[in-house]
């Protein structure tokens, strides 16, 4: 018999990870250009903590009952009579902007969807884009160059271990990694100079860095950009994807995902992944209904690299 329910997360109200649960909610059907997708692998990301609860909400309001989600990987089960680009049985992932995607099922615009590479696992290809458009936004917008110097603040986490990789592949001569110890040796192997985060961080910088540092990759918070513009760092090559405030306050960049959520460039990021040339790891992954321990493990913010839900 046609399943005709499917599950998603849910949450009536702002705040902690109590308020999440799982719904039962009919299995919508896909409009002309759309597909449905049976939800294979499905990323968590900072910002979904965020929007839940309420940091966001004068940027990024949620309206109630609200689901979660933007990254993608599944099977094709069903498409609008417009769709061309797919077959029902296709593989892809992709992204969707309805916070939507932490479900068993969920309703895509064709547009946000790629084939999924053959190589690619479920858990890995369900935690790609908002990653990987991330880092490929923000190593875009401080236009990093062969031969300089930049650093990368929350260097081991999951958007923060693909910019290094993305600046390592562009011929960043000098990567300095801002992280904890534990992840001194994976930096290092991946032609990173490991700086530890915490009191006194601008002498190690200056000391690791002797003739300046050319630009700034904050992925943690607003004390990251006001560190890059006290060094003396131009403003606009200092990026941030999460301190929006202190960038208007100091005129720096701050792309993100959305700056850069392309068939073109997802394709691309996949495409790197998938051949080995980024390591994109996946950390954990959790069933659908511990969405609560999933972001638990996710908001102590010492997870290198990603975690992912397997509905």
């Amino acid at each position: 018999m046609t399943r005709s329910t499917m599950q998603a997360v849910r949450f009536d109200r702002y705040g902690d990870r109590e308020v999440l649960y799982i719904a039962e909610l009919p299995i919508p059907i896909p409009g002309p250009d759309e597909a449905l997708v049976e939800v294979r692998a499905t990323g968590i990301n900072p910002g979904e903590t965020n929007i839940r609860t309420g940091a966001l909400h004068d940027r990024f309001p949620a309206t109630f009952p609200s689901g979660q989600g933007s990254d993608l990987a599944g099977v094709v089960v069903a498409r609008g009579h417009d769709v061309t680009e797919f077959d029902v049985g296709d593989e892809v992932l992709g992204f969707s902007w309805r916070r939507s995607s932490h479900a068993t099922h969920v309703v895509v615009p064709v547009r946000q969807l790629i084939r999924k590479p053959a190589q690619l696992p479920w858990d890995v290809a369900g935690c790609l884009y908002v990653a990987c458009c991330t880092a490929y936004a923000a190593v875009r917008a401080v236009a990093a160059r062969t031969g300089e110097t930049v650093a990368v603040s929350a260097a081991a986490g999951g958007v923060g271990s693909i910019v290094v990789q993305l600046l390592a592949g562009q011929g960043v001569q000098h990567i300095l990694g801002i992280a904890s110890p534990r992840n001194d040796n994976w930096l290092k192997a991946h032609g990173v100079t490991p700086i530890q985060y915490g009191p006194h961080l601008a002498d190690r910088l200056c000391a690791a860095a002797p003739h300046g540092i050319d630009a700034f990759i904050d992925l943690f918070g607003p004390d990251y950009v006001q560190l890059a513009a006290d060094l003396g760092i131009a403003r606009d090559r200092i990026e941030t994807i999460i301190a929006f405030d202190k960038a208007r306050e100091l005129g720096t960049r701050a792309d993100g995902s959305a700056n850069a959520s392309t068939g073109e460039v997802l394709t691309e990021m996949a495409d790197l992944v998938a051949t080995g040339r980024i390591d994109l790891t996946v950390a954990a992954t959790y069933p659908l209904h511990r969405v609560s321990d999933a972001f638990a493990e996710l908001e102590r913010r010492h997870t290198r690299g990603k975690i992912a839900l397997i509905p």
